[in-house]
């Protein structure tokens, strides 16, 4: 399928050829008919894309400081590559279309394929021919409502919770201040609602079309006319509500609306504008000002975008479903017009060309639509592929499998391409002589597509099934959410492939059953989980200089995780499992590598209500490792310092930047490193060494169990307030 993209760093705008999105649960797949070209948002996300470097940077300082943050807690080389290749990546456009439900997901029971729906979202409503969404994302567009009208459901959503947030009345007043598409609307709407409306934009067009849309009278901002209209409208004591609908870095826009609002009065910011508000001006007349956030309640809850969680009328009557499927009725009913609003109707292929032009000015316009191509009759419906489950035998307990023949190249697919796999993995896979990366499977096309262009896979697609049965693929990486790692392991296992799985492996000890069985069933234990740090050169190095134990050891790992962001996945612990899980597993295999032995008993211990943990993990030889998890450090502090203290020694690793060995003699690592490595390179060669001569894999099957299971049995003790006994493996 095609869909229109553009590179963030070069400003490269394209129409490209992806793999259409598969139809997952909870959603549908829908063919688009008419997208809508948000002449604001877009086109600011467009101009951005054409600056220089430092031009981006002072655009967003949000993202520098995070940036900032990387390099204290990754390194500069890490994340270097990490920010380039995000700069350097296809994004989507688009959030607003209307087409047809070509399949149905699981769950879903309001439509049919064949219904027509508009969509929202700028992950879901994207200018593509096709575009998966998710059950709140999209509403039933009312009989009799043309397809190109429906396509304005999410601008005009936002235009309308704009307009909820201000509270209007019967009779009122209000000021719209910029008349671009979202101020069209919110004209309309308020004059539907019985409030009279005085607009003010500097170009006289957007004025006359505001005019006809329903506003009282209009007017440039900088001219007298806009307040004798309020001061006539209102009798001297200003507007009741002023609608802040304008872009830009002028100030002018907060200054006039504390100017010409009344006492007491709104002011409810919809747009991207400057918000310096004079204090005096704001204070005196003790302004409310409110912000309205996108289409509704809902926005920005993954719960309720993606998993479909509702929230109930009786206490949020108005959530962005809501919202969409009012606004819809509207247009139906005739009580708001779009038609005149419509400057331009560009077909899907003429994308870049239309983008262009909006941008150097050529094209005016307050709307713009694409219109789709009507889909072509396939001959014959296509069957969806099935899983191939090779028959394999059991290799002696997974010690090895017969070897590649000279020259072969290792085939690997990946599961999964966000910023760990492309960051981290993918770098150092795309550089290694002897690998061909085969395919790459990601449940949005774009990002299979970006890792492609980056990475020279021979295929993308959305397809797992037809890439599990691909029996030229020799080894299958899952770089996945957290959630689905144990069910793709197992799935790559019975396909007869060598998997490498980021960690964790499972979230539960039914999942880790799960994956147990698999090896059982299809007597392939050829797998290996991403716990890279034992592979890391740093401390490889400092475990030789430490040299043979003959006493217990003594080990603390202090981990200064840090806070993490609002609206980060990890924080989704009812899908995604807690913080500690799906990381813990990195700081409890270093720890069991470091003294050669798994742990048989974990005792945890964490304040109320506090993700800071601490965990004592017992091993057979009465050595202890004490693993302190903390979110409430210092940023700038270290994110790992480890101790291990045995025979009069010391051993001591800071941050895999610096290490140190204390006994007769003492020994400490170079003071300025290349880079902090944390084996990813050194882990990756092993994996595949082990995949092209069908030797042992680098951690035995036996020791990833262990460790997974301990990082589980951390859950369980914070439970029951007791240590936890773990089976013996090795």
């Amino acid at each position: 399928m095609k869909q229109v993209v553009q590179n963030y760093k070069s400003g490269e705008l394209a129409v490209l050829d992806v793999p259409a999105p598969g139809c997952k649960p909870g959603g549908v797949l829908v063919r688009s008919a008419f997208s809508l070209i948000s002449t604001g948002t877009e086109l600011m996300k467009v101009s951005e894309a054409g600056m220089s470097m430092l031009g981006k940077a002072r655009s967003r300082p949000d993202q520098v400081a995070k940036v900032m943050q990387s390099v204290a807690t990754n390194g500069v080389p890490a994340t270097y590559r990490k920010v380039m290749g995000k700069l350097d990546s296809y994004t989507p456009l688009g959030y607003s279309l209307c087409g047809v439900v070509e399949q149905v997901g699981a769950g879903i029971e309001d439509v049919k394929a064949g219904d027509l729906v508009a969509c929202a979202g700028n992950e879901h409503a994207l200018h593509a021919e096709l575009n998966w969404v998710p059950k709140n994302l999209y509403a039933p567009v009312p009989d009799g409502l043309a397809p190109r009208h429906a396509a304005f459901g999410t601008v005009g959503s936002i235009a309308m919770q704009g307009v909820r947030q201000g509270e209007p009345q019967l009779g009122e007043v209000a000021l719209v201040i910029g008349l671009g598409l979202i101020g069209q609307l919110v004209v309309q709407l308020l004059a539907s609602a019985g409030v009279r409306v005085v607009g003010a934009d500097p170009d006289p067009v957007r004025c006359e079309l505001a005019e006809r849309m329903g506003a009282a009278a209009c007017g440039d901002p900088a001219s007298a006319a806009v307040e004798a209209a309020v001061a006539e409208l209102t009798g001297g004591h200003g507007v009741d509500q002023v609608y802040l609908a304008a872009g830009g870095s002028s100030n002018q826009p907060v200054e006039l609306a504390a100017h010409l609002c009344r006492d007491r009065g709104r002011v409810v910011d919809i747009g991207k504008c400057r918000l310096d508000l004079p204090w005096n001006a704001y204070y005196e007349k003790e302004l409310d000002v409110r912000f309205s956030r996108s289409y509704g309640p809902g926005r920005y809850d993954p719960e309720y975008e993606l998993e479909g969680r509702d929230y109930p009328i009786g206490h949020v009557r108005w959530t962005e479903r809501r919202n969409l499927a009012c606004f819809l009725d509207l247009l139906a009913r005739g009580s708001v017009d779009v038609e005149p609003l419509v400057s331009h109707v560009a077909d899907f292929d003429d994308a870049v060309d239309t983008y262009r032009r909006l941008k150097d000015g050529d094209l005016k316009a307050v709307a713009v639509l694409f219109r789709y191509p009507e889909p072509e009759a396939e001959a014959e419906e296509a069957g969806t592929p099935a899983i191939v489950v090779p028959a394999v035998k059991r290799s002696g307990g997974g010690a090895s499998t017969p070897a590649r023949a000279d020259r072969t190249p290792v085939r690997l697919a990946f599961v999964g391409a966000g910023n760990y796999a492309t960051s981290m993995l993918l770098p150092h896979l795309a550089q290694r002589e002897g690998v061909k990366l085969s395919a790459v499977v990601t449940t949005t096309a774009l990002s299979a597509a970006n890792a492609q262009r980056k990475f020279g896979f021979a295929e993308a697609t959305t397809d797992l099934d037809a890439v599990l049965g691909d029996k030229s693929i020799d080894a299958v990486f899952v770089v996945t959410r957290h959630s689905s790692h144990a069910e793709l392991t197992r799935r790559a296992l019975l396909a007869g492939k060598t998997v490498f799985v980021e960690k964790p492996l499972a979230l539960t000890e039914d999942e880790l059953a799960g994956v147990l069985a698999a090896v059982e069933e299809s007597g392939n234990d050829r797998l290996q989980v991403g716990f890279n740090r034992r592979f890391a050169p740093l401390l490889q190095e400092s475990r030789k200089r430490f040299g043979a134990r003959t006493g217990p050891a003594s080990l603390r790992y202090l981990v200064n995780a840090g806070r993490l962001q609002h609206g980060s996945w990890y924080l989704r612990q009812g899908t995604e499992g807690s913080r500690f899980a799906g990381e813990g597993g990195h700081f409890i295999d270093t720890a069991s590598w470091l003294l050669e032995a798994d742990p048989i008993s974990v005792y945890a211990t964490a304040a109320p209500g506090n993700e800071d943990l601490q965990v004592l993990l017992r091993y057979p030889d009465g050595s202890t490792a004490t693993i302190s998890y903390v979110t409430t450090g210092a940023p700038g502090f270290p994110k790992e310092t480890l101790d291990l203290v045995a025979d009069g020694k010391v051993l001591r690793l800071d941050d895999f930047v610096r290490a140190s060995v204390y006994g007769r003699k003492k020994w400490v690592s170079s003071r300025l490193p290349k880079a902090r490595d944390k084996g990813q390179s050194a882990e990756l060669a092993a994996f595949v060494k082990a995949v092209r001569t069908g030797g042992p894999m680098p951690v035995p099957l036996e020791s990833l169990v262990a460790t997974t299971s301990a990082t589980l049995a951390v859950q369980t003790g914070l439970a029951g307030g007791v240590p936890v006994a773990l089976a013996v493996t090795r």
